[in-house]
C-alpha cells in the first residue's frame, strides 16, 4: 500500500474555535454527507486550575478537502457530570449512523489522584444530523471488568454481518519507569460486538488482538478498521510507553494489520506506506488515524507532531 500525503488540511489556530478552546485538533472522526464532510475532533480548553479538558468540536469541508465550510459555534455535547466518567473530557467522539439517527460513541476520560487518569466509553445519540449530541445515559457502554481494569476508550464502530464491531484500547498497566516520576500507563488494542449498538461484549476480554512490534513495552491507540477488497485493515498509532513526551524517536507513529475475519490480525507495518517527513507539523509525529471512504477512494486523517497540536492532515491509498 503507498499513501500520498496532502498535506496538513486543518490548523486550530487560524479559527476561533468556541468553548475557550486553544489549539489542538486531535482524533479526527468523519461523516460524509451528500454534498460536505463533518469531521469531529477533541480541543482543549484551560480550566481555572491550570488543567485541560477535552471538548468536542467539529469542521465542515467541501468533499475536495480544500475548504472549510464551517466550524461548529456551540457545544456539540456537553462534558459529564460530576465524578462521571467523561467529567474532564472527551477524546474521542466517534460516530456512526444508524438508520435516522447519528450515534456518537464517547470516549470519556476523567483525572485522578495515584494515576494522571482513567477512562470508559459512552454512548450519546444525535437527531439532528449530528449538529448535537445527547448522552443516552451519564454511566459507560463499555467500562473496566475483571481482566481490564482500567483505561478502557478510543471505541472505534463499524457494522459488519448485522454485527456491530467496537475496536477500542485498554490498560494493562501502570508503571514507574523513573523513581520519583509519575507513573506511565501502558494499553492494548481489544474487541467487542453488538446487536444493536448499546449492549456490548467484550470477545477478546484482556487479551491483545494485535502483536507488539516494539522491542520495549508498547502502547497501542485509535484503532480504525476498514474492508479494502476481500481483507479488512487496521490503523492505529503506537509508541514506546516511557519518555515518549521528551524524546521524539519514542513517540506515536501509524501500525497496521490486516483480518480475514476480523477477530484473527496480523501485524504488518511494512505494508502501511506512510513515510514520516519532514512536515513542519508532522516529521516528527505521526498518530491518531482515521480511515474512511470518500469519493470511491480510501483516505485517512490524522495528527502530527505535539499529538495533534497543529491540526491534522489527510492522505490518500494510491490506486492499486
Amino acid at each position: 500500500m503507498k499513501w500520498i500525503k496532502k498535506g496538513l488540511i486543518f490548523d486550530p489556530s487560524s479559527y476561533n474555535l468556541p468553548l475557550n478552546c486553544k489549539g489542538y485538533a486531535q482524533s479526527p472522526q468523519v461523516i460524509v454527507f451528500d454534498d460536505f464532510v463533518r469531521v469531529y475532533f477533541s480541543s482543549r480548553e484551560l480550566d481555572e486550575s491550570g488543567k485541560f479538558l477535552s471538548h468536542i468540536v467539529f469542521a465542515d469541508f467541501d468533499k475536495s478537502f480544500k475548504k472549510v465550510l464551517q466550524i461548529s459555534s456551540n457545544e456539540v455535547i456537553s462534558l459529564g457530570n460530576l465524578g462521571c466518567f467523561d467529567e474532564h473530557g472527551i477524546f474521542p467522539l466517534n460516530v456512526f449512523r444508524v438508520e435516522d439517527e447519528v450515534y456518537g460513541y464517547i470516549g470519556g476520560w476523567n483525572r485522578r489522584k495515584s494515576v494522571s487518569v482513567d477512562g470508559a466509553i459512552g454512548l450519546a445519540v444525535s437527531k439532528d444530523d449530528g449538529l448535537t449530541f445527547q448522552r443516552v445515559n451519564d454511566g459507560p457502554i463499555l467500562s473496566a471488568s475483571p481482566n481490564e481494569p482500567f483505561l478502557i476508550g478510543d471505541p472505534f464502530v463499524q457494522k459488519y454481518n448485522n454485527i456491530f464491531h467496537m475496536w477500542y484500547i485498554f490498560g494493562t498497566e501502570w508503571i514507574v519507569f523513573n523513581e520519583g516520576s509519575p507513573a506511565d500507563r501502558v494499553y492494548k488494542i481489544g474487541h467487542a460486538e453488538s446487536i444493536n449498538g448499546i449492549d456490548w461484549e467484550k470477545t477478546s476480554e484482556g487479551k491483545a488482538i494485535v502483536s507488539d512490534s516494539l522491542a520495549e513495552v508498547e502502547s497501542q491507540a485509535l484503532p480504525t478498521v476498514i474492508k479494502i477488497g476481500d481483507r479488512f485493515h487496521m490503523y492505529f498509532c503506537f509508541r514506546h510507553s516511557s519518555n515518549f513526551r521528551q524524546n521524539p524517536g519514542r513517540g506515536y507513529r501509524i501500525g497496521h494489520a490486516y483480518s480475514d475475519d476480523l477477530l484473527n490480525w496480523v501485524r504488518d507495518d511494512d505494508v502501511f506506506g506512510l513515510d514520516m517527513t519532514s512536515d513542519t507539523w508532522g516529521g516528527i509525529m505521526n498518530c491518531y488515524p482515521h480511515v474512511f471512504q470518500l469519493n470511491g477512494e480510501v483516505c485517512m486523517l490524522y495528527n502530527g507532531n505535539e499529538f495533534g497540536r497543529n491540526g491534522f492532515g489527510l492522505a490518500v491509498l494510491a490506486a492499486d
